[in-house]
């Protein structure tokens, strides 16, 4: 019984957590101009800044987190983050000035974190036969929450824009209380051990994955592809409010329509593209549907043009899948943990950097002063994946053809 009640807790955790970073996508335009932060183009930048806090600080604690875990057990950590993510709610809910913004959305970075510690304690408490299921149950609540953080924040807003925020710290609090009478702890004092100054270090193991052999190229190509992906989560409400002044309800609900169209590519489409052309071509067809998508936002003005490139960009995420796969394909089973950690580290220092550009770049194209092209960071992404395709072609031999 007790397993159960634990997994619905991890679940939801989870659920929240993607709710959480998704809910600010839409509402992004108006939450600057309620701080001041400027018009659309400056809008961009400094919430680009707000989204590089919330993966810098997910990127150096991530690794923390999970140590302090192993030496504490993981029943603390988790509960303390959801008290930390309803926190961050309140303080954005309530926030009038850019920079309670960006400590609300460093919290949530902190919190976010635990993704880690949910993961280790589904493997706490799973045999090795039920792991594959639960770990799928955890992919299955992210992609959840990814669909409906944009659709609440949308939705929501449209009352206040404060909503979203209040409707999140809600479920975060309750969720707390409901781990702190209900969640038991999954580590046995016996199999903790000691926090120390290695676990202090994000860096190291990225740097070690490096030199190992074969492990560099789908390490690169994982990167660059994270770093120009980005573009989409960081411009899109304000690229979308820029070219066809949507309103948040708009720009929401056409979020939620990508993370359905992601599920429905992961878990339909890929399966029968693999069967029918082989895992190499595969990935070649989600780099190609990348850069077409990519060159189709840079010049689309059409609402029309929009739906049938949202279609390519969803198919682009064929690509991390099979880069993934193939990175963990080159180390044996007991390296298997580190190269998926160097993964996320990589995810996240993409996730960093990426929005800074991307912002940066969206400003000086809708400046007034400027040359006005709003699409030019969709060029600038396709570049990156243009320039990606020799690496990629050099992973024909990692897979079968």
């Amino acid at each position: 019984m007790f397993k159960n009640r634990a997994i619905v807790f991890i679940l939801l955790t989870l659920l929240i957590d993607a709710i959480g970073i998704g809910i600010v996508f839409p509402i992004m335009p108006d939450l600057m101009n309620r701080v001041g932060a400027g018009d659309t183009g400056q809008g961009a930048f400094w919430g680009g800044l707000l989204m590089a806090a919330y993966a810098g600080a997910l990127f150096l604690c991530g690794p923390i987190v999970g140590s302090i875990s192993d030496a504490v057990g993981r029943r603390p950590i988790l509960i303390t983050a959801l008290v930390m993510l309803a926190l961050d709610y309140v303080i954005m809910a309530m926030a009038d000035s850019f920079w309670l913004l960006l400590l609300g959305r460093t919290l949530a970075g902190l919190a976010g974190a635990t993704y880690i510690t949910a993961t280790a304690y589904i493997a706490d408490i799973s045999s090795p036969q039920e792991k594959a299921a639960n770990f799928g149950l955890i992919g299955a609540a992210f992609g959840i929450g990814f669909v409906l953080g944009p659709a609440v924040g949308g939705i929501a807003a449209e009352i206040s824009i404060a909503a979203p925020f209040w409707i999140a710290a809600v479920l975060s609090a309750s969720n707390a209380l409901f781990g702190y009478f209900a969640l038991p702890e999954s580590l046995a004092s016996d199999k903790r051990r000691a926090f120390g100054k290695r676990d202090l270090n994000p860096f190291k193991s990225i740097l070690d994955a490096f030199r190992l052999p074969g492990l560099a190229v789908p390490l690169l190509c994982i990167f660059i592809f994270e770093f120009a992906n980005m573009v989409y989560p960081t411009l899109w409400a304000f690229w979308t409010r820029e070219v066809f002044d949507w309103p948040t309800l708009y720009i929401g609900l056409s979020l939620a329509a990508y993370g359905v169209l992601l599920a429905l590519v992961q878990g339909g489409l890929m399966p029968i593209f693999i069967r029918w052309i082989g895992d190499f071509r595969t990935l070649m067809l989600g780099m190609i549907s990348a850069l077409i998508g990519m060159i189709g936002f840079g010049f689309t003005g059409s609402v029309v043009a929009l739906i049938i490139f949202l279609v390519l960009a969803a198919l682009s995420d064929l690509v991390p899948a099979f880069t993934t796969a193939m990175a963990s394909n080159q180390v044996n089973e007991d390296r298997q943990g580190v190269v998926q950690g160097v993964i996320a580290s990589l995810s996240s220092v993409a996730a960093v950097l990426s929005p800074l550009v991307m912002t940066g770049l969206f400003q000086n194209s809708v400046d007034a002063t400027g040359f006005y092209f709003p699409g030019a960071p969709f060029l600038f992404a396709a570049v990156l994946v243009l320039l990606m395709m020799p690496l990629v072609i050099r992973l024909r031999g990692y897979a079968s053809v």
